[in-house]
């Protein structure tokens, strides 16, 4: 059967979700595609419930930061209470019978099915009921989202290890677990389980964790991990998986064997390409990702936003792509105009650890690389009066980079308590490239954590 709409939407994650919504909502007859559930991974296996173990496993850390400030205290952890949140109240047990709701009402259709871009504004779905194509007068907007990528380790593939889901939707705590990966998934999940008593020994390949951030967020992370009893194993990297009677071991390439109850894999994730045609969008043979204009055009009649196009696997940058996608389809239809082109300069991001690590713009080693005359400031928290008034769990730093020629920052990052709340200011003084004159004259509200900006300010002038 073979069905015409204005657009086809193919994927249905944040970004996807975002655009369909808001193509309906103009007028336009929006077909959106998704084989699994409605919203993608944010809302039921990534940031949010990810988000509420966080948050769980923070206040059993501040309760446990009671004695010698406050008085006595005695925590007793229960992870199948935050089990129920998450199953109750951030995916309804992992149904999106209200997501597709509120897309109907705002005028799309929903189809559940496994759909593939065929060209054309061409898009073919096989689902329950047998196949669908659907051709698009307006165009197909691609956002068929990312997945978890596994490391070539030998075993690896025969052994049930966990994702990030199976992370997210345990229902109990393992007594052991092993963390495969130090990226923002690997320490946030680490961290949180560690907290609820599960003991943890995290690996990593390079020489630290958060590898992409600034050095000095990946030794803090360090210190603050080691001192709360996880193990971390950095330059290493695991030769072997196995699994037999209920435990994971992992053979590591210096002969070292490490063993528990759990193994999570969470290092990094791949875009989807395989639901694209590679000759209707040029994509060469192991393409990582697919290319695309200022406004999300990726061929004639052809957007693409969110993890598939390489910009940052995050569902802020997903729904901002969304924005920009809308506009130009929209103009091309005649409803409007396409407004400006994705802009990356201040792109922010945050791991959600104790301390929070809040990043925008480009690390030192990328400005440099980018040829760029570099100077940078840093502050160590407690630096400020905000510091050592809280004590307890203070641990942070915020570091400033310069392109010196020019007099503005190119990169933030804010580590610490609520540091991806101290990045907001970061991140507007990057994109509007705000003088580091103007900020170092400022004045910054007394005691506060973004305070500590004023030291790095004041080093970066030093410098």
């Amino acid at each position: 059967m073979v069905s015409e709409c204005d657009v086809v939407v193919l994927g249905m994650g944040p970004g996807g979700e975002a655009a369909a919504g808001q193509l309906a909502e103009a007028g336009l007859d929006v077909v959106g595609v998704e084989a699994e559930l409605l919203g993608g991974e944010c809302p039921y296996w990534a940031c949010v419930p990810s988000k509420m173990m966080v948050r769980a496993g923070n206040l059993l850390a501040e309760a446990r930061r009671v004695p010698g400030m406050a008085g006595s205290a005695r925590v007793e952890p229960d992870f199948p209470l935050v089990h129920a949140r998450i199953r109750d109240e951030a995916t309804a047990d992992w149904d999106d019978a209200a997501a597709v709701e509120r897309f109907t009402r705002q005028g799309g259709r929903f189809v559940r099915g496994r759909g593939r871009f065929t060209g054309q504004g061409r898009v073919e779905v096989e689902s329950g009921s047998g196949r669908e194509t659907f051709t698009a007068r307006r165009g197909v907007l691609l956002a068929t989202g990312s997945a978890p990528s596994a490391p070539p380790v030998s075993g690896l593939g025969q052994v049930p290890y966990w994702t990030n889901r199976e992370a997210v939707s345990a229902a109990e705590a393992p007594a052991s677990m092993l963390v495969l990966g130090g990226g923002a998934v690997g320490v946030e999940l680490a961290q949180a389980y560690a907290r609820f008593g599960t003991r943890v020994t995290l690996i990593e390949a390079s020489e630290r964790v958060v590898s992409a951030e600034e050095p000095e967020a990946g030794e803090l992370l360090l210190r603050v991990f080691r001192d709360e009893g996880l193990t971390v194993r950095t330059n290493a990297r695991a030769a072997s998986a196995r699994y037999a009677d209920g435990t994971f071991t992992l053979t590591l390439e210096d002969g070292a064997e490490l063993s528990a109850e759990r193994l999570l894999v969470a290092t990094g994730r791949r875009p989807r390409l395989d639901a694209l045609d590679p000759e209707a969008l040029g994509l060469e043979p192991g393409a990582r990702r697919l290319e695309v204009d200022a406004h999300m055009r990726a061929a004639p009649g052809v957007w693409a936003v969110g993890d598939l196009v390489g910009e940052g696997a995050f569902t802020h940058a997903a729904i901002y792509q969304a924005d920009v996608a809308v506009r130009a389809i929209l103009a091309e239809a005649g409803l409007g105009e396409p407004g400006p082109g994705a802009d990356y300069r201040a792109l922010p991001h945050v791991t959600f650890t104790d301390p929070e690590i809040g990043s925008v713009g480009l690390t030192e080693k990328k400005a440099r690389e980018r040829g760029l005359t570099v100077r940078t400031g840093l502050a160590q928290v407690p630096a400020g009066s905000r510091g050592w008034i809280h004590k307890a769990g203070n641990e942070g730093l915020i570091k400033l980079v310069e392109d010196a020629e020019r007099g503005v920052l190119v990169g933030a990052t804010s580590a610490g308590p609520m540091g991806g709340e101290v990045l907001y200011g970061l991140t507007v003084a990057v994109r509007a490239a705000v003088p580091t004159t103007t900020l170092r004259d400022m004045m910054y509200a007394y005691p506060t954590f973004h305070r500590s900006v004023l030291e790095a300010l004041k080093d970066l002038a030093a410098g």
